[in-house]
């Protein structure tokens, strides 16, 4: 993993150093804070991959970090790490939003398997809600499009529009068909608004726009190799 980067926060420079070492070797790319001012100061410059984050710092403590983080970022793992063990400091972290929890004294390698473990599935996730048609991506999980990794702005129907062609993929698909699927079954609009819509659509998304063909006598095929 060439393309990752972690934000550590611990006070102990023993245990900052050995883990960044540990890190390193795994070809990560690290920033390493002493304390939570710097901590919080490099979370808002930057965007990480994953935050290793102690929860006993000497100004201020992991658990208002961990809640500045949730403020910006829902999705970014954050693994904290703590002197203590009591089962309630465990849950209030992850009602925090902490996604995993290791006990002082730990392993480095166990602290290694279990980062990738979250960047696993940080990136899983990801992945899962990314449509990629050539050039044009479909982030499913925030109706965002991209063409050439440049966000597109799209109105609801011409997104909705375009995810029923992707999900209908080199299939010729009916005027009613998208009429039906798109706006529903209780719009009683013309034809031609299909015709309307796809071409402010095929004019959005630049030279992607040919990819959506005219089906003669029938409708619209959007055909991707």
């Amino acid at each position: 993993m060439y393309d990752v980067k972690l934000l550590i926060v611990e006070d102990d420079d023993r245990i900052r150093e050995i883990l960044v070492k540990y890190m390193i070797n795994e070809n990560f790319e690290i920033d390493e804070a002493p304390d939570g001012r710097n901590a919080m100061k490099l979370l808002d410059d930057n965007k990480y991959d994953l935050v290793v984050l102690d929860v006993m710092l000497p100004d201020i403590d992991g658990w208002s970090i961990l809640k500045h983080i949730r403020e910006k970022d829902r999705e970014m793992p954050v693994i904290m790490l703590t002197a203590r063990s009591e089962e309630e400091d465990r849950l209030f972290g992850f009602e925090l939003g902490a996604d995993d929890y290791v006990t002082k004294p730990f392993s480095a390698k166990e602290l290694v398997a279990r980062v990738k473990v979250q960047l696993k599935k940080s990136r899983r996730s990801v992945l899962d809600s990314m449509v990629v048609l050539g050039n044009i991506k479909i982030n499913t999980e925030y109706r965002q499009v991209y063409i050439n990794d440049k966000a597109v702005e799209l109105t609801p129907i011409e997104y909705s529009l375009l995810q029923y062609f992707a999900d209908n993929l080199n299939i010729a698909l009916t005027r009613d068909q998208i009429l039906n699927s798109v706006w529903g079954y209780d719009y009683f609009g013309e034809e031609r608004t299909v015709d309307t819509h796809v071409k402010r659509l095929r004019k959005k998304l630049l030279d992607e726009g040919d990819k959506i063909k005219t089906v003669r006598g029938h409708g619209y095929r959007m055909v991707v190799d």
